[in-house]
């Protein structure tokens, strides 16, 4: 992509924004009482049918990418039974894109999974990576002649480490707080935490034949990390092989990791787990999309808690986009391929801090690119509000809002602000 222009844009996921996607594993989880989603994503923002309307508000801002999924539980409800209709309407999104001077950067999955895969073993079992393989092969037929530059395999493939780390955290606070014997403290119901366990595996059994689910955001063994990074290498040469102009990738979520006096081992520990851990699976691939939204700092004791009287977000983050720059320094020194900054953003009511974040986060990718970092692209997450996981519809991440009963945009200021950069920074990259 020589003399191509920097690309800046947004981001979205299908089963945050697209609604009812029936057949993933996600939709069943909301659906349980023991799932772990207090809300149902149901229509989500309708993406899937007004995609049309949110990539011309994108593009009438002034923005030039759009880096969006595709949901492979639609493409893929039944194992080896392809949807082409489903697959045309991901078709159809590229070209929309395409006709409208919108760069497309494909991901071909984004946490959620096909319900049948995770019945299968999902992500702790080698079918997932023929599987995925064989997913990614169909999606490459469908976009041969589609012109497109860059595609992630899979969605902060670390996930399942992260989710380890705060669990092992969360006990290791929950001790320091409570001591030894936080097991047994007053006002904990044993009785009842295991009934809800009972019922957790009975439902499970249930629904996906399992007592414990492989899904993606699950807690991850070390098997379950090398059967990811399997997928993704395999998915990988598929692409190089089918789509010899694809730069191809994946995303990693990163906090800028820091340590105190005394903190340095724990801090490199917790680096080793986010990121080089999936280094040596990565370390030939076109490009790296990294994805950053606070930081860590570790003491002696562990991680530390955000200094007081930071500025925190909803989601209890401490407000930090110096972050960005961080990790984009710290991946640079062991990958030396592309850096695409695929999500970067903060959950905030206030749009005015939604404003200042991506304007200091976007002068450290400047400072970086003029240190000869090769940064390609800048995607704040999210273009739209969206369904936020587990934590449903409360998190205000979107440079677009929307009424949930009307479905009516409302565009926000920050919107025009990462626009008005955009018009700002055309430079060749």
């Amino acid at each position: 992509m020589n003399n191509e222009l920097f690309l800046i844009g947004a981001a979205t996921a299908g089963h945050q924004v697209e609604g009812n996607n029936t057949g993933s594993d996600i939709w069943a989880m909301e659906q349980m009482k023991y799932g772990g989603y207090p809300e149902k994503s149901l229509d989500a923002a309708d993406h899937y049918n007004r995609y049309k309307e949110d990539i011309k508000l994108l593009k009438d801002a002034g923005l030039n990418a759009y880096r969006f999924s595709f949901e492979w539980a639609r493409i893929e409800p039944k194992e080896g039974d392809f949807c082409q209709k489903e697959m045309q309407h991901y078709l159809d999104m590229v070209r929309f894109c395409k006709d409208n001077g919108i760069e497309p950067v494909i991901t071909l999955h984004h946490f959620a999974s096909p319900k049948w895969l995770i019945e299968k073993g999902g992500w702790e079992s080698e079918i997932a990576i023929e599987a995925f393989e064989r997913y990614t092969k169909y999606i490459a037929q469908n976009l041969a002649s589609e012109d497109i530059h860059y595609i992630c395999t899979i969605n902060e493939a670390n996930m399942g480490n992260l989710i380890s780390i705060f669990i092992r955290q969360a006990i290791e606070q929950r001790k320091k707080l409570d001591g030894e014997s936080s097991s047994m403290q007053i006002g904990l119901n044993l009785d009842e935490m295991r009934k809800e366990e009972e019922g957790k595996i009975s439902e499970n059994l249930e629904v996906f034949g399992c007592e414990n689910p492989a899904v993606f955001v699950s807690p991850r063994t070390q098997k379950g990390n090398e059967i990811i990074m399997k997928a993704h290498q395999a998915a990988v040469k598929v692409l190089h092989d089918m789509l010899p102009d694809v730069k191809a990738g994946l995303s990693l979520s990163l906090r800028d990791v820091q340590a105190t006096a005394g903190g340095e081992e724990r801090a490199a520990k917790d680096w080793h787990d986010e990121f080089e851990e999936f280094l040596p699976a990565i370390i030939d691939d076109d490009f790296v999309g990294v994805q950053n939204y606070t930081r860590a700092r570790f003491g002696a004791c562990g991680e530390l808690s955000p200094e007081e009287g930071a500025e925190l977000t909803q989601m209890g983050y401490e407000f930090y986009p110096e972050g960005l720059e961080n990790v984009i320094r710290k991946v640079h020194e062991a990958f030396k391929g592309e850096i695409l900054v695929t999500e970067n953003g903060v959950a905030t009511d206030d749009d005015t801090r939604r404003v200042e974040f991506i304007k200091r986060a976007f002068e450290g990718v400047k400072e970086c690119i003029a240190d000869g970092i090769p940064v390609k692209a800048y995607m704040y997450w999210s273009l739209l509000d969206n369904f936020e996981w587990q934590s449903g519809y409360s998190m205000k991440f979107g440079l677009i809002g929307f009424d949930r009963k009307t479905m009516e945009r409302t565009v926000k200021d920050s919107l025009y602000s990462l626009g008005r950069i955009c018009e700002s920074y055309q430079i060749n990259v």
